[in-house]
């Protein structure tokens, strides 16, 4: 069977893994010039690892990506740091994630404690979530945990995150988010980068093909069956195709698909992503923080400051400081137009709140990162809207981050995304 992939981010990669091992011949078709999608990273002047484009981390329990990773027999290579995360209450950062830290957290009182503590558990040990994505994430943690938790904790999450559909969001996601989450955190030795493009190397091995700087521009059922796939610079004629990227993505290029499913496609609302990534002379937490939770109401201009160095020793970066300031933002966001010099002039005017030392001449080198698609946005009964791995075009299947509902995005869940959609190409193509 002759398959192609769009995508080479870390579901793309995998799905063509999987194909190539069952015996398919793979071409794997990637618009940028490098692979590994939203995990992809950079590396500058003399650092030994990349820093990610987008902050990113395993937890303990993705056993997906982390089953994967054995497979390929790189378990080796995968570390698990205990960092530390704060959220910002009345001009200070207060650690959060142990029992010591909300027992100690001012904002609470007995009742308080009592009830994110119950509460907490009741979602961590509760095996389901379909009951809940019929309710907003928004009711349900008012009335559960209190108006004093929610107001100080999970409001301003749910407000960074998604913004002004922050009501919108449904209780399942939230549900997921607490279930999936430990405190240890885990990276790639060499960074995520490495990772990505150790599993292409191995897709290479294996006898598959990654067309780099190849963006699709058109897919079309041919008539005897099979897909043609148009990209820039020609064309290729496959029996399947697995696109892996944004939903708007395939509704551009998949022009024949019926109206009901790309009417689909284009109702589901994400967000996007604006990072801007700064490698400074000096630490700025001086405690240690790895990430601070910062609520809007409080005037931050980013929604979170994650200092990487405080994960990962800075030797690794040639001895730089690493610094993200980072914001999801509506893809028509003012952000998403301003330039790097602008948006580090709002931003570095936030980092004396952080350290009243710090001085712009701290920064050594800054990166402006912006992605449109970055953090798919859960409504009511959000299940019912997900879009089928099997689009109505024969032969062409669909796997993004946005069909991992109830889990939020990140590489675990592309890699069972994209497991479960190769699995059912290749029944698919034999029964055919």
């Amino acid at each position: 069977m002759k398959v192609a992939i769009v995508g080479a981010g870390i579901g793309g990669l995998s799905a063509a893994y999987d194909l190539l091992r069952a015996g398919c011949q793979v071409t794997v078709f990637e618009a940028a010039d490098y692979v590994g999608g939203l995990s992809s990273g950079f590396k500058a002047r003399d650092w030994d690892w990349s820093v990610e484009r987008y902050y990113h981390h395993w937890f303990a329990g993705d056993r997906h990506v982390l089953g994967l990773i054995d497979e390929l027999g790189w378990s080796d290579k995968v570390l698990f740091p205990r960092p530390f995360t704060a959220v910002y209450h009345e001009d200070d950062f207060y650690p959060l994630d142990s029992v010591l830290g909300v027992l100690r957290f001012p904002a609470f009182n007995l009742i308080d404690i009592a009830r994110f503590g119950l509460v907490t558990l009741y979602l961590k040990l509760s095996p389901s979530w379909h009951a809940l994505e019929s309710h907003t994430a928004d009711q349900w943690l008012r009335r559960w945990y209190g108006e004093r938790v929610y107001s100080v904790i999970w409001r301003p999450l749910l407000e960074g995150k998604f913004g002004p559909h922050f009501r919108e969001v449904n209780m399942a996601w939230f549900w997921a988010r607490v279930k999936a989450r430990t405190p240890r955190l885990g990276t790639f030795v060499g960074g995520f980068q490495a990772f990505a493009d150790a599993l292409a190397a191995r897709v290479q091995t294996e006898g598959g093909e990654i067309r780099l700087r190849t963006p699709v521009e058109h897919i079309e059922p041919l008539p005897d069956g099979g897909l043609r796939i148009r990209h820039a610079g020609g064309q290729m004629d496959v029996d399947q195709c697995l696109v892996t990227t944004s939903p708007k993505m395939l509704a551009d290029v998949a022009h024949s698909l019926p109206a009901e499913y790309l009417g689909q496609l284009l109702a589901m609302k994400s967000m996007g992503a604006v990072i801007l990534i700064l490698a400074l002379k000096q630490r700025v937490s001086e405690r240690g923080i790895y990430w601070h939770n910062l609520p809007k109401a409080a005037g931050f201009p980013f929604l979170a400051l994650v200092e990487h160095t405080n994960f990962l020793s800075p030797e690794h970066f040639g001895g730089d400081h690493i610094v993200y300031c980072g914001d999801y933002l509506d893809p028509d966001h003012e952000y998403f137009k301003l330039s790097k010099e602008e948006l580090q002039d709002r931003f570095l005017t936030a980092l004396p709140r952080f350290n009243p030392r710090f001085s712009p001449d701290w920064v050594l080198e800054s990166w402006l990162i912006r992605t449109p698609y970055a953090q798919p946005v859960p409504l009511l009964n959000h299940s019912r809207a997900i879009p089928e791995l099997k689009t109505p075009i024969e032969g062409l299947w669909f796997a993004s981050m946005s069909q991992v509902y109830p889990w939020d995005r990140g590489s675990n869940f592309a890699v069972e995304m994209a497991r479960r959609a190769t699995k059912a190409m290749l029944q698919d193509g034999n029964s055919a």
